[in-house]
């Protein structure tokens, strides 16, 4: 019996981490959900500003701070993991990955036993630009801490986001390849602005990759962007014309959305009849 009660007891607090980091109504999930926003933003942010020129105080206060977060993102992790009805699905979910890799540079660097060992998988930090990522978990459906929006909104968040991001994870990656071989690339927002100049094809040539794996970085970036951007953004003009339409089947060849007043099929001509209000 009392292992049981044990059991059921585990089950009932393995469904409550699971609504609590689900949910976007208690106050409990909203501020779970506020939390971990703006430790995300502050998380992006160390990593901006490290390559500024800060004291070594101020540095190793980011160090700190960067380890205290990730610890927080750990225990997210480990929680997300613990309450998931499938625990393999979870563990392969998109998210639950990106969520593991932006923190996983700083696990390792946070338990070298030396400090060589350190210096010499510090590259390892670059992969901190895929944090960024996180903010996509956000956007996984209509149900934010705020309340809850529409699809076409959610859309154009998500085409903004891709946006950022691509621009974002571009600069951090063209900073890390840059930064030591051309002197342009000073800091972040130096290799932000030639990741704008360069994805927006304008091209002033004030900037210009110094190294090899700087090109890539750049065609790749490139490359990313017309095809996310215009993806996205497909995809709200797909749902804004097809939310003027109504789902009537043409009776001959099966074609589901047609216009709101539409009489006849588009598709093969067809007789629909398809009612609709003239006043409208």
């Amino acid at each position: 019996m009392a292992g049981r009660a044990t059991s059921t007891d585990d089950r009932g607090f393995r469904e409550s981490v699971r609504f609590y980091l689900l949910d976007h109504e208690t106050e409990l999930g909203k501020t779970i959900d506020i939390s971990l926003l703006v430790l995300n933003l502050a998380f992006v942010g160390i990593f901006v500003a490290e390559t500024y020129p800060i004291s070594q105080r101020t540095r190793s206060l980011l160090w700190q701070t960067e380890i205290a977060i990730t610890g927080v993102f750990l225990v997210e992790y480990v929680l997300r993991l613990y309450g998931a009805q499938d625990r393999t699905d979870e563990a392969l979910d998109p998210y639950t990955i990106v969520d593991l890799l932006s923190i996983l540079p700083t696990l390792v660097l946070l338990v070298s036993p030396v400090p060589a060992l350190a210096a010499n998988i510090g590259f390892l930090r670059v992969v901190r630009v895929v944090r960024v990522l996180r903010f996509y978990r956000f956007t996984k459906d209509e149900e934010f801490f705020f309340g809850t929006i529409e699809v076409g909104t959610l859309r154009a968040v998500k085409l903004l986001l891709t946006v950022l991001v691509v621009l974002f994870t571009a600069a951090g990656l063209f900073y890390t390849a840059e930064h030591r071989a051309n002197p342009a690339i000073e800091t972040f927002g130096d290799s932000f602005y030639y990741t704008v100049v360069a994805l927006s094809t304008v091209g002033f040539g004030d900037i210009v990759p110094a190294t090899r794996l700087g090109r890539w970085v750049t065609v790749a970036a490139i490359l990313a962007g017309i095809i996310l951007i215009p993806w996205q953004a497909s995809r709200i003009v797909k749902a804004w014309s097809s939310g003027e339409k109504v789902d009537v089947t043409c009776p001959n060849c099966g074609l589901s959305k047609h216009d709101a007043d539409a009489s006849h099929c588009k598709a093969c001509g067809h007789v629909i009849y398809q009612e609709y209000d003239e006043e409208s």
